[in-house]
């Protein structure tokens, strides 16, 4: 990959992909703390947290405490998770910089995520982001299961990109086309790329996960094909609680080696996000999937000066 001297955005989703499939449920005190080691790493936008029901998502019920506690400061953006305008209505209530709405790309899942065809997931979507937007908001679209679906198989790129299309009409500021279940590689992103790039000159963001090895390819893949963000997680935990055999997001920490390394600006410390990655591996009584922390820097001892 020729990307030396260009910069991508990181966008940090830990707190909330990251935990929302774990079992042990990680007090409010700990999730705030776990976001201000990633706001001290140099995160900038973080999704700190979803609006969704509790009984859902258990993880999540905190949602407003979370909020309530996180720093505040110029320059940082918390992004909220919603499915619906009541998601909507505590998002706002809360006090968030952005939401991220999640469209499905295909019948079976939208079902069992969001309880609700794609057709009235484009419904919901288009009310979210007109109220979403009046208020000051930025809102990202996401569309799940772009690359492939646990129940339905292969998802064509030109399905992904007519539902970027309709998102796209209704008012979005960024798209992010979201590999849930960890099946693609980088021919996928090139061929998803591609077809979008024929509706849209929006923004581009990913969401990998590494269920089979090969997000982080994904993930550089992407970078060359001028992505403007990609989404990890601390740690390297995370998951859908409605795909099956889910895995963690990649790591964010390993993620920004790789980039550092190929000469891709990131504005993240290393040291520090492993530390991040240490605290909340504590809370959760797990080692984490990352590597970066287990095998450290290369050269050793490097800690490279966070870009401004």
């Amino acid at each position: 990959m020729d990307a030396a001297g260009s910069a991508v955005e990181i966008v940090e989703v830990g707190p909330r992909d990251g935990l929302q499939n774990e079992r042990t449920l990680v007090s409010t005190a700990a999730k705030i703390a776990y976001i201000e080691a990633l706001v001290a790493a140099g995160a900038r936008r973080i999704e700190a947290t979803s609006f969704v029901h509790p009984k859902r998502v258990p993880q999540m019920a905190d949602a407003e405490a979370v909020m309530a506690g996180v720093p505040r400061s110029a320059g940082l953006s918390y992004i909220g998770l919603v499915v619906n305008e009541r998601g909507l209505d505590r998002a706002l209530a809360a006090g968030v910089d952005e939401v991220n709405v999640v469209v499905v790309a295909t019948e079976t899942f939208s079902q069992r995520n969001q309880g609700m065809s794609v057709a009235d997931g484009l419904r919901s979507f288009a009310a979210i982001s007109a109220r979403a937007r009046a208020a000051g908001l930025r809102v990202t679209a996401t569309v799940g299961a772009s690359f492939g679906c646990p129940f339905e198989g292969e998802v064509a790129p030109a399905a992904v990109a007519s539902l970027v299309r309709s998102c796209v009409s209704a008012g979005v500021d960024e798209i992010a086309l979201a590999d849930t279940i960890g099946v693609g590689v980088p021919a996928d992103v090139a061929r998803l790329v591609s077809a979008v790039r024929d509706v849209t000159e929006l923004p581009l963001r990913f969401h990998f996960h590494n269920t089979r090895n090969t997000g982080y390819a994904n993930a550089l893949t992407a970078v060359a094909l001028g992505a403007a963000a990609l989404d990890s997680s601390t740690g390297g935990i995370g998951g859908c609680p409605f795909a099956p055999a889910a895995t963690g997001n990649i790591a964010t920490e390993d993620l920004a080696y790789a980039l550092r390394r190929s000469g891709v600006a990131t504005g993240l410390d290393q040291s520090l996000l492993v530390s991040a990655a240490a605290l909340i591996g504590g809370e959760l009584g797990m080692e984490l999937p990352a590597l970066l922390g287990r095998a450290g820097d290369f050269p050793a001892g490097l800690s490279p000066e966070r870009e401004a």
